[in-house]
């Protein structure tokens, strides 16, 4: 069964290391400065002559309250009126952008994330999603996966049945913890009513699949708090669930900084919060998707792992990953064909530049063909749990064994721990090595040692 789990607590303590949640091969880390606009409109055109189905992604980065966990990149304002000078500048990129592409590539899949999506008005939500109609070619027959991030404090009824209305179907949603000292130390006050008003109202609008994302490891859980948290979701019936590891890097995250780090729970409790999530989900009908994420089996991400068809970016986990990933606003990445590349991070930056008609491309990368074999590799190890060699032999045209000669010894090695099978024709991702699958991929990860491996959260 591919949703088989072993717990082996010697074995986590070992292989827990900081590494890359792999969203992409290179990771972002990688970008760098020399990668501009000219590259990108370079990357549409080559998508715009093979047609290529395309996934967009739209950052709307304004949140009403901070939460002290949060590393997205956010701006913290009640004023709502700061919404319109930045939908200004986005609707002159999706413009530009939209321009170099053929009005035949298909949208299938779109997602809002943030900060807070909702944090937009009923207005300006049409006025947004009558300018993506407008320019790229988005599905009418609720045949695509379209999502959005909903804060229950900032949807209700009336947001849901809008977001149905302007073709949304999928919803994820922010939970985090419900305990109230915990939601207290973040700063995250949420009812458990106001996440079940939501859940309700996409239910009976029918949209086809809820998230919901909690995290382990914050200030003042325990594992018997975070455990009656985890039922409470169950109870809820989630499609899926995404339970994160928090990683308190107050030096690179400045709300971390008001988190008092005394409260934060002892890394042995942190493991338990995991084990027991793992057992409650799993006995719960839930199936271990890889990488923090559950699903049930019914779910398009269960069936597409059964079929060796699920893929990884940095929409996370997803049956789109042949489309051309195309990212909107501020701080926002594409991926298109070779090419990774990534908005300015600063909203002032990246507002000026759209002000002056250019793109707001800052950074990324162009993949060569050690880059595109290691993702390869990277992407069925993280995704199915398993490599065949010829896979990749045949459309690289190596010799798997003497191009990766040097990383045997560890592979061996792992293998002799457990994580992993090792033959001659294939890996195999272990019950045992299956939450550490992240230490596996890190061995074909040509950039990790010249890393500050401090940037990363760890694996557990």
């Amino acid at each position: 069964m591919l949703d088989a789990i072993r717990w082996d607590t010697d074995l986590i303590r070992r292989y827990d290391l900081a590494g890359p949640r792999y969203t992409s091969y290179p990771t972002a880390v990688q970008f760098n400065s020399q990668v501009g606009t000219f590259d990108l409109l370079h990357a549409l055109r080559d998508s715009r002559k093979a047609l290529r189905p395309l996934s967009l992604y739209v950052h709307v980065p304004f949140c009403a309250n901070i939460c002290y966990y949060c590393a997205c990149n956010k701006v913290i304002t009640k004023d709502r009126g700061r919404a319109q000078p930045y939908l200004q500048r986005l609707e002159q990129e999706i413009q530009l952008i939209a321009c170099h592409l053929d009005p035949n590539q298909k949208v299938e899949q779109l997602h809002f994330g943030g900060g807070t999506p909702t944090f937009l008005s009923h207005d300006e939500l049409r006025q947004l999603m009558a300018q993506l109609r407008k320019h790229f070619n988005l599905l009418d027959d609720d045949s695509g996966d379209y999502g959005i991030e909903i804060d229950p404090r900032e949807a209700d009824w009336s947001t849901m049945g809008l977001l149905r209305e302007l073709g949304f179907n999928r919803v994820s949603i922010g939970l985090q913890d419900l305990d109230p000292a915990v939601q207290r130390a973040v700063n995250r006050l949420q009812s458990l009513e106001e996440t079940r008003a939501v859940i309700e109202a996409a239910r009976t609008l029918q949209f086809r699949s809820i998230n919901i994302d909690l995290i382990y490891g914050l200030p003042k859980q325990t594992p018997e708090n975070f455990a009656r948290t985890v039922d409470e979701v169950i109870s809820l019936q989630p499609d899926r669930l995404s339970v994160f590891n928090y990683a308190h890097l107050p030096e690179r995250f400045m709300p971390q900084r008001r988190i008092n780090g005394n409260e934060l729970p002892a890394p042995a409790d942190k493991l338990k919060m995991l084990q027991n999530t793992i057992e409650q989900l799993t006995a719960a009908g839930y199936r271990y998707i890889g990488m923090d994420h559950f699903a049930l089996p019914d779910d398009e991400l269960a069936i597409a792992q059964e079929e060796s068809t699920l893929q990884r970016n940095f929409q996370g986990y997803t049956t789109h990953g042949h489309c051309d990933l195309i990212g909107l606003g501020v701080s926002a990445i594409s991926q298109i064909g070779d090419l990774y590349c990534q908005n300015s991070s600063d909203l002032n930056q990246y507002q000026n530049a759209l002000a002056s008609a250019q793109l707001g491309t800052s950074r990324g990368l162009v993949c060569n063909q050690d880059d595109r074999l290691r993702r390869e590799v990277i992407q069925q190890l993280i995704c199915n749990f398993s490599l065949e060699f010829t896979v990749i032999e045949k459309a690289f045209n190596i010799d798997f064994r003497g191009y990766f000669g040097e990383l045997w010894p560890q592979l061996q090695a792992m293998a002799d721990d457990g994580l992993i099978d090792l033959d001659s024709e294939k890996i195999t991702v272990l019950p045992a090595g299956r939450l550490l699958v992240r230490s596996v991929c890190m061995v074909f990860d040509a950039y990790l040692e010249q890393q500050n491996r401090q940037r990363f959260s760890r694996v557990i």
